[in-house]
């Protein structure tokens, strides 16, 4: 777990989505990688509306901000022993998202995948 704040992450991870359009159960499953808790999903996701990084329609998001996860730049790769924060499973790469607000994972190959829209 990371001590950056969950509520920018969150919005930051949003904001980098790359389907034009994400149902609200697909945006929730994406940020169980922040955050189970009920009450930080629907604050991520009304701070993310808020500033206009999501529009929202009924079970419907449209991120707008058009920027992806640069897996060059962005995704650092480290050794060690991990826990992936999506599957749960042990790792020992770890996949780890650079954001402005800070760091979010470990992901394994495929999680990080999934969690950024590629899959």
């Amino acid at each position: 777990m990371t001590d950056d704040d969950p509520v920018e992450l969150g919005v930051e991870l949003l904001a980098h989505c790359e389907e034009p359009e994400l149902s609200v159960a697909e945006a929730m499953d994406r940020l169980e990688a922040i955050t189970t808790e009920p009450r930080l999903t629907r604050e991520i996701l009304e701070t993310a509306e808020r500033r206009g990084i999501i529009d929202r329609e009924e079970a419907t998001i449209e991120p707008q901000s058009g920027s992806y996860v640069n897996f060059e730049s962005q995704v650092v790769i480290k050794k060690g022993e991990f826990t992936c924060r999506r599957c749960g499973s042990g790792l020992s790469t770890g996949h780890f998202i650079r954001f402005d607000s800070g760091e979010l994972g470990p992901f394994g190959s495929s999680c990080i995948r999934k969690v950024t829209g590629r899959e």
